[in-house]
């Protein structure tokens, strides 16, 4: 990994080197997407089966999971596996249902009576990755939160296997969580046939779930367009940065940069450190390790563009990593809780050395559908929240509105809108 020393770098080389990898053809890849989004809007099934010859060489003659094939998933995978995940379900549902808002009335002025009531979301669709590997774990950080909302409609998208079939333990965290909606069809055609629906795929109020450059730009298309639907945040390639003292474990630093170097080709590893020495025992270290990953040749793509940066205190590391706003940030430090309170941007924070991210991910409980691309500067990873949304009510007795009417008349007359003036005085003449 390419080591630099922050404080011989200039203003404008410091921004250079946090960021992020550069899309190529990112004119092409618009293109790309905003063609798809049309053609399964206009063509539904029709464009949908097009593109599943086209991406995934399949002819499907339907894209929907039938429901004996989801039942039967859970048979054919690890019973270790399934105990885990059911493990893992509990431990998530045990964060997830502390989140869960309660209504509050409020009385602002005698007589005036306001509050928040929240409701789930009717719809919503699940987008699980799977074209490099099966994320099942995706799964249930979805459909655990959005269970707990209580939305009455849950579907899932996911890409296919070369065989056309769904990976049976995405099937089996589906069932899992209660999930019987599930269609074969991936990337995003995936994300336009739940934003605009098709003949077989029901349209959708609200999409989540993390993707590939292609997934995450379609979400954000949809996101703005009236007659599509909402989405959860930007969650693109995957992120990570460790900021370790001088004490940390080379050893330990190098796997936790090279769990999220594996995740994909585009995703970015970045380490701060105080010690010279560390970042360069944590290369080595990251060199012999990824010489025995499966996922070598997307690791060391990964790594292509990651980095180690040395810097003269953890100070200037959390300033470091408020400017870069990780999706995931691990504080391997034996001081960790001292330096939270600085951080301000980041989707999930790893606090300690026996805190490997790779547990966010998968069981300690806390959700790993989080905001990439330094948009933790303004989004959260999933919560409960994400599958609901708050309506205000109010009620205001006679006497609420005489005390209140003439705050209200004064502010409509000197914005020039009479007939919301009128509105009261009309109710206060007659009072």
């Amino acid at each position: 990994m390419k080591i630099v020393s922050w404080q011989k770098l200039d203003e404008a080389q410091q921004r250079a080197i946090l960021a992020r990898p550069p899309h190529k053809d990112d004119a092409r890849i618009v293109s790309t997407v905003a063609g798809i989004l049309q053609q399964v809007r206009e063509r539904g099934d029709e464009a949908l089966r097009e593109f599943s010859e086209r991406f995934d060489k399949l002819k499907p003659d339907s894209f929907r999971v039938p429901a004996e094939e989801i039942k039967a998933a859970s048979a054919q995978i690890e019973p270790g596996l399934l105990t885990a995940m059911e493990q893992a379900a509990g431990n998530i549902m045990k964060f997830h249902q502390e989140q869960r808002p309660l209504d509050k009335k409020i009385e602002t002025v005698p007589g005036v009576v306001c509050e928040w009531q929240w409701r789930p979301l009717e719809s919503v669709g699940f987008y699980v990755p799977g074209g490099s590997a099966p994320l099942l774990s995706s799964v249930l950080m979805q459909a655990v939160p959005a269970m707990i909302a209580g939305c009455r409609r849950q579907i899932l998208c996911t890409p296919p296997q070369k065989n056309g079939k769904v990976h049976p333990a995405v099937l089996a965290a589906a069932h899992l969580c209660g999930i019987g909606d599930i269609y074969a069809v991936g990337g995003a055609q995936a994300i336009a046939a739940m934003a605009y629906g098709t003949a077989s795929i029901p349209k959708v109020d609200k999409i989540s779930g993390p993707g590939n450059v292609y997934v995450t730009l379609a979400k954000q298309i949809v996101a703005c367009d009236p007659k599509g639907a909402a989405i959860d945040m930007p969650a693109g390639p995957s992120e990570v940065m460790v900021i370790a003292e001088a004490s940390a474990r080379p050893d330990w630093v190098a796997a936790d940069l090279l769990a999220q170097a594996e995740h994909d080709a585009e995703a970015q590893a970045i380490l701060v450190t105080t010690s010279q020495e560390l970042a360069e025992q944590v290369s080595q270290e990251v060199d012999k390790q990824v010489a025995e990953l499966p996922r070598r040749a997307i690791a060391e793509k990964s790594l292509q563009e990651s980095r180690i940066i040395v810097v003269l205190n953890l100070k200037i590391a959390t300033r470091i990593a408020n400017l870069y706003a990780p999706e995931h940030l691990i504080l391997h430090s034996g001081s960790a809780e001292r330096w939270l309170a600085e951080i301000h941007n980041a989707g999930s924070v790893f606090m300690g050395p026996y805190t490997p991210e790779s547990a966010g991910d998968y069981a300690s409980g806390t959700n790993h559908v989080l905001p990439t691309a330094g948009y933790a500067r303004a989004y959260s990873g999933i919560t409960v929240l994400t599958y609901m949304k708050a309506m205000t009510v109010q009620r205001i007795a006679r006497e609420g509105l005489q005390a209140l009417g003439p705050t209200i008349v004064a502010m409509a007359e000197a914005e020039g809108l009479r007939a919301h003036a009128a509105a009261v005085t009309k109710r206060l003449d007659d009072a």
